[in-house]
């Protein structure tokens, strides 16, 4: 279930969020759900530089099917790194297969687990 358009579509949002880029997630997310400032918020909050994801650990991703969608659906908890190395911070994601492969991406949460 996790596939290189999964991979890609987590390390896309994860990197943005690495760099700060907020305005650029709440734009390709079209502002659903949390705002840049919600998530400036959560990532400022929490208190620690992320960085990203080691490779090895995105086979740990928790991807779940969502039945009864429209379309393909997954629900994908992604736990967070810091420069410390993994941490108790959470991004929730809803990918929806709207383009073959291509997914539309969601930023359903950004908390402390």
């Amino acid at each position: 279930m996790i596939t290189e358009s999964v991979l890609t579509a987590v390390r896309t949002i994860v990197g943005l969020l690495v760099d700060g880029s907020y305005d650029v997630i709440e734009a390709m997310t079209r502002s659903r759900r949390l705002s840049s400032e919600d998530l400036r918020g959560a990532v400022e909050g929490f208190g620690r530089t992320l960085a990203p994801i080691p490779t090895d650990a995105l086979e740990h991703l928790d991807v779940v099917q969502i039945e009864g969608a429209d379309h393909p659906t997954l629900h994908v908890v992604v736990d967070l790194w810091t420069e410390e190395g993994k941490s108790d911070l959470s991004l929730e994601l809803r990918l929806t297969d709207l383009y073959g492969g291509a997914y539309d991406i969601e930023v359903l949460d950004l908390h402390v687990l």
